[in-house]
Parts: C-alpha cells; structure tokens; sequence
C-alpha cells in the first residue's frame, strides 16, 4: 500500500519514542517485535516485564532493543503522580488517589507523553476510546488552534479516480457524537492541516449535508452551512466549501449540475460528516461494500499524537497506527 509505505519509510528517517500501554496484549507484542526489527519507531512497553518477556517467548518473537517499564515499581511512577495531583487537584485530585491512578498503564503512559519521555502513544486493542481520551484529555488536552480532539480515516479506495488517487479522508467518525458549528468548523480545519501534513495531499473539503448549496431549508443544513461560514473566516487560506451532498462532493459530473462553479465539488478530497451517526456509518459502508482500506481513527487535535486503535485490529493495524503516530510526532 503506497500511504502507508510512504509513512513508515518518513517514520524511518526520524525515529521516535512510541509508548504502548497495552503491553501484555499478544497482537501488541508482536506488531512491537515487527516496529523494532523493521526501525519505524523506539518502542516502549508498559506492563509487567517478567509477564511480558514469558508471552513473547511463548510466541517466539524477539523483544531485543524493546523497552519496558512497569508503573508498579517504576522512579517515574511518582513523578508522574505528584504531576498529575498538581494538574488536577482543583477537580478535587488527592495525592493518594493520584498515586493509585498513575498505577494504570493507560496513565502512566499518557504521562509519559506529557512530560517528553516518550514522543506519542497508541492504544486500543483491549482499551475502548472513552478509556484512552479520558487521560489524554486531562493530562496532555488540546494543542495551539485546536478547539476540540476530533478523529479522522484515511480510506483507500479501490477505484482511484475517487479523492487523491483513490484517498479520501473522512472526519469524524470516532470522537464527537454531535458537533455544533463551531466544532464541525474546528474539524475542518484540523483534518485540512492533517491532510497537508501526514498525506502531502491539497486539501478540498466537502462539508456533508443532505443539502447542495441552498437545495433543502433544515436546522441541520443551517449547522452546516454555518460551520462553513466559520471554517472559511479562520483560514480563507483553504478550500472548504459546503454544504455539500456526497455525490456532489465526490463525482464531477454531478458536480457541474449541483455546484457549478465550485473549486471542492467533483474533487473532493476531504469530507466532513454533518455528526458522529454519519460518518460512522459512512466509513463502515465504503469499507464493506466497497473493499476500501480504512486506515485509523487517526485523533488529531492533542498538543501531542495520541492514537486510538479498534478492539478488532489486526498486527498490522498496530504496526499502521504505530508509524503514522511517529510522523506525527516529527
């Protein structure tokens, strides 16, 4: 696949510090086997070591150059602990509760990210999303511009006349059930810079409705058009036009009768869904009913990279994430 060759070879050439606080998952020690042997990351395990090393002997992998620490007799568990009490304490964060949540894998190794000793993180094999954007939020939260977290895909389609050669990215279909205007807004804009940044792509973002420019008069077409408004007074600087009907978004002739006129519609390269039910719903059924690959969620919006992974992904999902959270953090 050329994304994601193209991504692990740019990994390569600036290697960062990935911590995986799943380190006791099987699918995690192997893809921490295949990242180290082939140089796309420093990768550091959290968990019980002598846990750790048994299973990879049991699987016969090699863990030679993998680093691990266990919170449970790590210096830094302390550090971390006085740090988050001092970062949460006016929630009502104690110094004895602290200690006990730094103990957590996920904690322990969302602090490190915050605190510079490792450069991103990836999880989600065993963890639900909820459970890795809790700390994320309080600990790292967001970066500069960045009003919210949102998520995106990359989807690569089989038919390449579809996006950039076949890539599309869509957001967001993992993190916000129901943005407001400003919100649909602020993910525009982030998966624009993502685009620009991870896939060396132009952006032209479609904002999805089931309204093509003033064709429907709805609340939630006002969302949209309105997001739209925003999007384009923060940054005139890219092309982000809606709202946007999928077929007008993605399909020139279609286009030129919706849309005449427009620098997105036809090409769309980018598309923004209207809220959390559609674009879930969108990404699954262009992965299963059209054979795309869908490469993520892929979060962006954190001061630092923070990745989430599906409960069903593969070795090779991790070993994706893995590299694309490493060209992040360059």
């Amino acid at each position: 696949m050329g994304f994601i060759n193209g991504i692990k070879e740019v990994a390569k050439s600036n290697l960062k510090r990935i911590v995986l606080p799943e380190g006791n998952e099987e699918r995690t020690l192997i893809a921490a086997s295949i990242i180290n042997a082939e140089n796309i990351a420093k990768v550091i395990l959290i968990g019980d070591e002598a846990d750790i090393k048994d299973k990879a002997g049991k699987l016969e992998i090699s863990l030679s150059g993998v680093e691990i620490q266990d919170p449970e007799n790590s210096l830094k568990t302390d550090i971390f602990a006085n740090e988050y009490y001092k970062l949460r304490k006016a929630k009502g964060m104690t110094e004895e509760k602290a200690s006990t949540i730094m103990r957590d894998p996920m904690y322990y190794a969302t602090m490190m990210v915050k605190m510079n000793f490792a450069d991103g993180m990836v999880s989600g094999a065993i963890h639900t999303t909820g459970e890795l954007l809790r700390p994320a939020l309080q600990i790292i939260k967001t970066g500069p511009g960045a009003s919210i977290v949102s998520s995106f895909f990359v989807m690569i389609m089989k038919d390449i006349s579809f996006g950039e050669d076949g890539m599309i990215l869509f957001a967001d279909c993992a993190v916000n059930p129901n943005p407001n205007e400003n919100e649909l807004a602020s993910i525009a804009i982030s998966t624009a810079e993502s685009a620009k940044k991870l896939c060396n792509i132009d952006p032209k973002v479609a904002m999805l409705s089931f309204s093509t420019m003033g064709s429907a008069d709805h609340e939630l077409v006002e969302k949209v058009k309105n997001a739209v408004k925003i999007a384009n007074s923060a940054r005139p600087d890219l092309d982000i036009e809606g709202e946007m009907q999928a077929d007008a978004a993605l399909i020139d002739t279609v286009a030129k009768r919706k849309a005449p006129g427009s620098k997105v519609a036809g090409i769309s390269n980018i598309l923004i869904f209207p809220d959390l039910q559609s674009g879930n719903i969108g990404y699954k059924l262009v992965e299963r009913l059209a054979g795309a690959i869908a490469i993520g969620p892929i979060c962006q919006g954190f001061a630092k990279p923070v990745n989430d992974l599906s409960r069903g992904c593969s070795v090779e999902d991790i070993v994706n994430v893995v590299a694309i959270t490493a060209v992040q953090a360059q």
